[in-house]
């Protein structure tokens, strides 16, 4: 089955495109449910990058908690931005600029949510990079569309961090903030318009009945691939 959204809409340079064909076995929605928005290149910023070989070793401590709360906050940085820029474009317009600024306030507010954690815990939060969405979210046509892959994989990769994380009060925040996540991607389905209630790619329910996770190396190498994350 194919997935219900050009990929274009993300793909500017070929370089998911190119990935994805090299991708032995794998059709073109199964990758889409692997890697949300492609796969093979890495983040710009190194930090986060470099937590990776520690995490995959580390038993859960706080030390890890805190990782992985950076982690989710550089996922956080870039919805926040996404939104805000597609909401304050004049670009955007109708359903989809409600959408725009509703999903924007959740997402700026788990920014501040997980920024306050981390430093509740005696972290330091990561900076913010710089991003370019390369019009994704001022186009109409591919807004939509892209929403609906990002919000996946916010889905996904909580998911995937979820039995990794030491404290059960930060297990439950992220479990209130998934729902939250997947709740944004079904709204994008319907707004798609494209079988938004038929099981597969595209649909309020793209796994079927239990969502997938997703390692954080397949996340960050996803969301690397789009070029959305520029330093």
């Amino acid at each position: 089955m194919d997935p219900t959204f050009d990929l274009a809409t993300v793909d500017t340079d070929g370089a998911i495109r190119e990935h994805e064909e090299a991708v032995a076995g794998d059709t073109r929605a199964a990758f889409f449910r692997k890697a949300a928005v492609g796969g093979g290149a890495v983040l710009a910023s190194g930090t986060i990058m470099g937590m990776l070989p520690e995490l995959a070793a580390a038993k859960p401590s706080k030390k890890q908690d805190i990782k992985i709360l950076n982690y989710a906050l550089t996922l956080e940085y870039l919805e926040a931005a996404f939104y805000t820029q597609a909401a304050s474009s004049g670009a955007i317009t109708g359903d989809q600029l409600a959408f725009a600024k509703l999903v924007a306030a959740h997402e700026n507010a788990h920014v501040k949510g997980i920024k306050g954690t981390i430093r509740a815990l005696h972290g330091k939060p990561v900076a913010q990079p710089t991003f370019d969405f390369k019009g994704t979210n001022t186009d109409p046509a591919k807004f939509i569309p892209t929403a609906f892959v990002l919000e996946n994989t916010g889905v996904h990769a909580y998911l995937g961090q979820a039995g990794r994380l030491k404290s059960k009060a930060l297990l439950a925040a992220a479990a209130s903030i998934v729902t939250v996540e997947a709740r944004h991607a079904s709204a994008a389905a319907i707004l798609q318009g494209k079988s938004p209630y038929a099981e597969g790619a595209g649909s309020i329910t793209p796994d079927g009945a239990f969502d997938s996770s997703l390692s954080m190396n397949a996340v960050l190498k996803a969301v690397g691939a789009t070029g959305f994350i520029t330093a």
